[in-house]
């Protein structure tokens, strides 16, 4: 099997590219690349994004990347990991970006004035470790309690316009989607490489997945 981490020239890529060796098997090729042929020809894709929307748009674009994460997306096991999850909605309020239009919806800002239960202030970036709460069943939660914490980065968080793409939520105070999918599709706002043993979990999940839900 063939694994392609997409290499735009943004983004975590060594720690994603080492998470996904350790739990994949002596069979798995697991490799960084920028071509858009290998990405297509890859039996599984995963896409990790960090920075800001506007400048992994342009990357995309400039390596001819769009593409073939379009044809990807159709077809084969896809995993996006934070912007990689955000560009696959219609629109990012992050420098007015227009995303890859595969999911309806925007991503959104949290807001300016964020207090939690007891009053504190919350600081944007949502950043550190959060609860994650399951809202639909997913092969990809098999091992990972409901609730579990993972880890977070962002000052932008998915809105999609149907709530059926919401696999999970988390709270900030307010509860946000933080992972979205369907069908072949399975996106997270939050790092998996950062996450220790939960995101290990869920990426050792993604590689026995066979993208059917």
């Amino acid at each position: 099997m063939k694994v392609a981490i997409i290499d735009y020239g943004m983004g975590n890529l060594h720690s994603v590219l080492k998470s996904v060796q350790v739990v994949s098997d002596s069979g798995t090729e697991v490799f960084l690349t920028s071509d858009p042929d290998r990405v297509v020809k890859a039996d599984k894709v995963v896409f990790p994004g960090q920075g800001a929307m506007p400048d992994c748009m342009r990357e995309l674009r400039a390596h001819g990347l769009a593409e073939a994460v379009l044809e990807t997306t159709r077809s084969k096991p896809f995993f996006g990991i934070c912007v990689g999850a955000q560009l696959l909605f219609e629109h990012s309020a992050e420098g007015d970006t227009a995303g890859l239009g595969i999911f309806p919806g925007n991503v959104l800002r949290f807001g300016h004035d964020l207090h939690d239960a007891h009053g504190e202030r919350l600081k944007v970036p949502h950043m550190g470790w959060n609860r994650v709460f399951q809202t639909r069943p997913h092969p990809l939660f098999a091992g990972i309690e409901d609730g579990e914490r993972f880890y977070f980065v962002h000052s932008y968080h998915f809105a999609p316009d149907d709530s059926a793409l919401s696999l999970a939520q988390s709270e900030y105070p307010e509860r946000f989607s933080c992972i979205v999918g369907r069908n072949n599709i399975f996106a997270t706002q939050f790092h998996t490489e950062k996450s220790h043993r939960a995101g290990l979990q869920m990426m050792k999940n993604f590689l026995a997945w066979d993208g059917c839900v």
